[in-house]
């Protein structure tokens, strides 16, 4: 039975790997938070962030696609808008590590073996969980737990991708993450014996945001685009 289940799953997987396309890149630009501390502004990259990226095209107008980014996130109470957070001054760094799958709707056909430039906006969308440091602020310092967590997220980005030579894709993304958590910028500090320093509004959750350009190459057979019955 074991062997039986090893060729069936071979087969399948040569059937996949010769009957779809497939694209594996880059993503490089910069990253900026949303939460209790710093500024608000919701694209306003100050840190960079960079990582890979692969897409499985299952047909011409959708891709399962996967990610991994690191990043930065910064907050900096002075940069704000807010006089209240001026006055504090409350800043913080933290470095984090973006892993994230969903899918890639792209607006029209995007069919990569067509042999004509094309051009298509696009809507990503999934799930994410971002692992970060863990810190909490003693006496307006940012002071470390020494340790890290890991926040899930969903991502919801907008992008513009185009053909740019033969086997390459080029395009540009801002990408919104939406967490579940609000220990990213230390407002909560996730150690109980340090609950008594938390601060902000316990009724939003952090957010941060990845802007960007990826490049892809893609490889792979000519997938069969054929309409169901």
């Amino acid at each position: 039975m074991r062997h039986l289940t090893v060729l069936i799953l071979s087969i399948l997987t040569a059937q996949l790997s010769y009957s779809q396309i497939h694209e594996i890149g880059v993503f490089a630009g910069g990253s900026n938070f949303i939460g209790d501390v710093g500024a608000t502004d919701y694209i306003s990259p100050n840190q960079l962030a960079f990582g890979a990226l692969y897409k499985w095209n299952r047909s011409t107008r959708h891709s399962y696609r996967v990610s991994l980014i690191f990043s930065e996130l910064e907050g900096i109470d002075v940069n704000s808008d807010d006089p209240r957070r001026i006055q504090r001054g409350y800043e913080f760094a933290s470095r984090i590590m973006e892993i994230s799958a969903g899918i890639e709707l792209t607006f029209f056909d995007f069919d990569l073996h067509s042999g004509v430039k094309l051009a298509t906006p696009y809507l990503y969308s999934g799930i994410s969980v971002a692992n970060h440091d863990n810190h909490y602020f003693l006496n307006s310092v940012q002071t470390s737990e020494n340790a890290s967590s890991w926040a899930f997220g969903i991502p919801m980005a907008l992008g513009f991708k185009t053909t740019f030579i033969d086997g390459l894709v080029f395009g540009v993304e801002v990408g919104a993450r939406y967490t579940f958590s609000d220990e990213l910028d230390g407002s909560l500090p996730s150690d109980p014996a340090n609950q008594q320093y938390r601060f902000g509004n316990i009724n939003n959750h952090d957010w941060y945001v990845f802007s960007g350009i990826t490049l892809t190459y893609t490889f792979g057979e000519n997938p069969c685009y054929c309409p169901s019955n």
